[in-house]
C-alpha cells in the first residue's frame, strides 16, 4: 500500500534504495523502510540479514554505497553521528557499549553530553533512577562490574538521557535471562507509551512483534515482508521461519 500524504508528513525516518557493501560483498541491497512519528517499528530477521548494518548507516557510523537516509525530512549523508545525537537520534548498540571504568552515574551523564540544560539533566537523571531502580542502588558502582542485564538497562537509560526523538535499539535482549528479557521489553513498551519513536532490531521475533505497531522482515540484505506487526504474528511464513511454529 503506498504511503499517503499524511503518512509522509509524519515520517521521522525514511530509508530508500539503501545499498551497503563490505569490500565486494553487498550486505544491504537497496532496501526501503520508514518510521513514522510515535511508532514502534520492529526489524526482524536471522543473523547476517543486514539489520545491524542498516542501523549503523542510519546513525552515521557506516558509509553506504547508494540510496538515501532522511531523518526529520533531511538527508543525513553529510552529518556525523555526534550531530545526529544532538538532533535527537540515539542508539543503544548491540553489546551495550557501556563505559566499563566509569560509574553508572557517569555513564548516564555521558548520555546527556550534547545538552546544556543542567536542571533538566538532573531531573532526567532522577527519572532514569526511578525507571531503573537497580541502577540507583548501584549509582557509584563501575559499569563494568554490572551483570549483562544491568548493563543493558544502563545502555538504554544512557540513550534516553539525550532526550531522543528517535531511539534505535539493536538486539536489546541478546544474551539475557528470560526474566531480564521481559524487563527490557517492559521498558521498551513504557518508553514507546511516553511518545518516543522506536526502531527495534530484535531476534526474539515474537516479543518484537507483540510490542511493535509495524514490522519489516529482512533476509539476506533485502526487505522481504512488511506490514502491521499483529498481522505478521498470524502470517504462516513468519510463524514458520521466526516463531518456531
Amino acid at each position: 500500500m503506498p504511503a499517503t500524504r499524511s503518512d509522509m508528513a509524519n515520517t521521522i525516518l525514511g530509508v530508500s534504495g539503501l545499498q551497503i557493501a563490505y569490500g565486494g560483498i553487498e550486505a544491504v541491497k537497496g532496501i526501503e523502510l520508514e518510521v513514522r512519528q510515535g511508532e514502534l517499528v520492529a526489524l526482524i530477521g536471522a543473523n547476517g540479514a543486514g539489520k545491524t548494518t542498516t542501523l549503523k548507516a542510519i546513525t552515521g557510523t557506516l558509509p553506504w554505497k547508494a540510496g538515501e537516509v532522511r531523518y526529520q525530512g533531511e538527508s543525513i549523508r553529510e552529518l556525523g553521528s555526534y550531530q545526529l545525537v544532538a538532533r535527537g537520534l540515539a542508539m543503544v548498540p548491540e553489546g551495550r557499549g557501556v563505559f566499563a571504568r566509569m560509574t553508572i552515574t557517569e555513564n548516564l551523564l555521558m548520555g546527556a553530553y550534547t545538552r546544556r540544560d543542567a536542571d533538566g539533566i538532573r531531573g532526567d537523571l532522577e527519572r532514569m533512577f526511578k525507571t531503573f531502580p537497580r541502577l540507583k542502588e548501584r549509582a557509584s558502582q563501575l559499569a563494568g562490574t554490572l551483570s549483562g542485564g544491568e548493563q543493558q538497562m544502563l545502555a538504554m537509560a544512557r540513550a534516553l538521557m539525550s532526550r531522543p526523538k528517535l531511539l534505535l535499539l539493536d538486539e536489546p535482549s541478546m544474551g539475557l535471562s528470560p526474566i531480564m528479557v521481559e524487563k527490557v521489553f517492559e521498558v521498551v513498551r513504557e518508553v514507546s507509551s511516553q511518545g518516543v519513536t522506536l526502531l527495534l532490531v530484535e531476534q526474539n521475533a515474537r516479543l518484537a512483534l507483540e510490542a511493535a505497531d509495524r514490522a519489516y522482515v529482512m533476509e539476506s540484505g533485502l526487505i522481504t515482508m512488511h506490514g502491521p506487526a499483529r498481522a505478521m504474528l498470524d502470517d504462516p511464513r513468519v510463524r514458520s521461519a521466526y516463531l518456531g511454529e
